[in-house]
């Protein structure tokens, strides 16, 4: 991701992937206003190139920095870039240690 992005791309299917697993599309913004590891996701880049995150939440006092995990893709309209969610959640206990021990030196 080297081009800036512009904003978020939401429709009904989307954001209807994203709130199942309790998450609003203010929190799922929100990672990305923070700091983000993001990494290709090969696997499911069929047709699209997708990319995983994973970041803290910074917003709403009651789930401010908890981890989640987002699919995402870039859509490019008129010249700009946005992010386009595929798919986000809450991370689990297992999978934020994993990553905190992952990623102890950064």
């Amino acid at each position: 991701m080297t081009s800036p992005v512009t904003g978020f791309e939401w429709d009904d299917a989307n954001r209807e992937k994203c709130r199942k697993h309790g998450l609003t599309l203010e929190e799922i913004e929100s990672v990305f206003h923070g700091t983000v590891m993001v990494l290709p996701d090969p696997d499911h880049s069929i047709g699209e190139q997708r990319f995983r995150a994973i970041g803290k939440t910074n917003i709403q006092p009651a789930v401010a920095n908890r981890y989640v995990f987002v699919v995402f893709t870039l859509r490019n309209r008129n010249g700009q870039t946005y992010i386009r969610p595929i798919s986000a959640r809450y991370m689990h206990r297992k999978e934020i240690h994993r990553y905190e021990k992952e990623n102890s030196n950064l």
